[in-house]
């Protein structure tokens, strides 16, 4: 019998089966992508044999959990059934849910192709199902044979953002080029439209639709102007990140345009003032930096919760982000086209490099047709193996830290997978909060009430459809992509002293969420002692911001509910919902 060492626990073989369903919980983990921003991604399959019973994914940040809702579509054929998920449950729910809704199903056996890289959630939802005398197996330490090698790839491929970003602490970084085939990616003169096929661009649309943010350098703005644009209708939206040291750049950009999407310029601290000024009354967020590097930028990005950067840089900023390891995969379109030219730009600036043996080699490599064109992709660093430094079986999963200065100690949360993420406004609690009219209107999220507050009462036809939207929206992320194009578009539908009334929404939504739910008002109570704050380093309002400069009212917020939960110990502060009526 063949043994697991690091576990000293026999070893399963895995059928055919077993990697059939793990590839369709793999394949189901990606169904959401373009369509919300990068997130942790996860599909479930529950099976009897080779027949599948259910699916679920998980949709975007802060909605439900895919084994919840494989759970509840497999009904009583779950009792007994085998769960295949492409991630160890980990949500954001503070309390266990995903784990829990397996657990209450009854299924008998659970397959998890990686162990969660987020270390507070790694091992968390293994060990509790094996608690609970469920049966799991982990593609590589349990199950590991020929069959699994395909499954367990993929796996890692639909989460190699999350990998990248855990194991390197920078967001997962992608090089994307269209060149000729004899290496230029314009002609002498600048002009690159276009190198490669329509085809190829509806790809690159929806590369970027995958993405984070799109990093262009000043060169790129100037003699390009691009949009960076999905050219989609709904779905996410990228941030456009320029990098420019010395803001020598054009007064009238496409890129100045924020209704077509949010756009921030990393620049050197104190450049062009006259001009970032400009910049910030068109809505461009700048950001300054002590020395602008492509590594700054990324870590910038990290702590900005990012997960996928899409580099569409020229050559001069592409080399020496190559140079500083912040480029992880590349993706290139060759077009069978030849234009010459000496002063012709190629994808890739001067590495310093002289030899051949120096070229830097790609792993995985794949080719495919798009069109005329061929598209080659492939790793500079391979995906991040977390194996190692991943805890034996039976390991307890890890506590929770907190990042604690010589004063009181400092409970940070911002993306709803975050440690305490239960905490975001973004976070999977449905809210019931009472109308107008008097009756209770229940709310995905505390997000989607807020956005859709920002327009109620205002008696136009666009800001009515625009609350329903809103309400209808599937994450909190699309409420809030909703209420904030509107907002930014049309500011006269905007209710009248929003600005003077917003801390309160968000406050009687906060004190619902928190009342409705007592593990959450436990989490918040057994914060005592510790300042909370919203991490977000961009939103000055409710957030703590890069340097701790931001007001952090959202932080302010939970530690008054905090407070108030505290002042009376049986708990009555625990409000039930008929007593809304009288406060809200």
């Amino acid at each position: 019998m063949a043994f697991c060492i690091k576990n000293l626990m026999p070893l399963v073989t895995c059928s055919s089966v077993d990697s059939d369903h793990m590839l369709r919980a793999a394949e189901l983990a990606d169904k959401s992508a373009g369509y919300t921003a990068p997130h942790p991604n996860a599909g479930c399959v529950i099976a009897r044999g080779s027949k599948v019973v259910a699916e679920g994914f998980l949709y975007g940040q802060g909605t439900r959990a895919a084994e919840i809702k494989a759970v509840e579509q497999a009904k009583e054929l779950a009792k007994g059934s085998t769960a295949y998920v492409n991630l160890e449950p980990g949500d954001c729910h503070g309390d266990d849910s995903s784990v829990n809704a397996l657990i209450q199903a009854g299924v008998s056996k659970v397959v998890v192709g990686l162990r969660h890289p987020l270390k507070h959630f790694r091992g968390k939802a293994i060990k509790a199902l094996r608690d609970a005398r469920i049966e799991v197996n982990v593609l590589g330490e349990d199950l590991q044979n020929r069959n699994i090698q395909e499954a367990l790839r993929a796996c890692q491929l639909v989460n190699a953002p999350l990998l990248y970003r855990e194991a390197c602490r920078i967001p997962f970084s992608v090089l994307k080029y269209a060149m000729t085939l004899d290496g230029k990616i314009a002609a002498s003169t600048g002009h690159a439209a276009w190198v490669s096929s329509k085809t190829s661009r509806k790809r690159v649309f929806e590369a970027r639709s995958r993405s984070d943010a799109i990093v262009v350098g000043g060169n790129t703005v100037r003699r390009d102007n691009p949009r960076l644009t999905t050219r989609q209708e709904r779905g996410h939206i990228p941030a456009r990140i320029v990098m420019s040291r010395s803001l020598k750049l054009p007064e009238d950009a496409n890129l100045w345009d924020v209704s077509a999407g949010h756009t921030i310029v990393v620049t050197q601290h104190g450049a062009n003032r006259t001009f970032q000024q400009r910049l910030a009354r068109k809505g461009v967020e700048v950001v300054e930096f002590d020395m602008l590097t492509p590594k700054a930028v990324m870590e910038y990005c990290y702590d900005r919760g990012f997960l996928y950067v899409l580099w569409e840089c020229g050559g001069s900023l592409s080399a020496p982000a190559i140079e500083s390891a912040v480029i992880h995969k590349v993706i290139a379109f060759i077009a069978p086209k030849i234009i010459g030219g000496v002063t012709a730009p190629g994808p890739v600036g001067d590495l310093g490099m002289v030899e051949m043996t120096q070229a830097l080699n790609l792993s995985d490599v794949s080719f495919e047709q798009i069109g005329p064109d061929m598209l080659i992709s492939g790793y500079l660093h391979p995906i991040p193996d977390l194996m190692p430094i991943i805890p034996a079986m039976e390991a307890s999963a890890p506590e929770l830290m907190l990042s604690a200065s010589d004063g009181p100690n400092i409970i940070s949360f911002y993306k709803a997978w975050n440690a305490y993420g239960a905490f975001s406004n973004f976070s999977p609690h449905p809210i019931k909060m009472i109308s107008k009219r008097g009756d209770y209107v229940t709310w995905k999220s505390v997000e989607h009430y807020y956005q859709a507050q920002k327009f109620e009462g205002v008696q136009d036809f666009l800001a009515q459809e625009c609350i329903e939207r809103i309400k209808s929206a599937e994450s909190p992320e699309e409420a809030a992509r909703i209420g904030r194009t509107l907002e930014r578009q049309r500011p006269e539908l905007v209710r009248d002293k929003w600005e003077s009334v917003k801390i309160d929404v968000m406050y009687r939504a906060l004190k619902c969420k928190f009342s409705m739910y007592p593990h959450l008002s436990s989490l918040l109570v057994s914060t005592a002692g510790s300042i909370l704050v919203e991490a977000s380093p961009h939103d000055l309002f409710w957030g703590g911001g890069q340097e701790g400069e931001g007001l952090n009212h959202l932080g302010r917020l939970l530690m008054r509910i905090r407070a108030e939960l505290l002042e009376d110990d049986s708990g009555s502060s625990r409000i039930n919902l008929s007593t809304w009526s009288s406060i809200v």
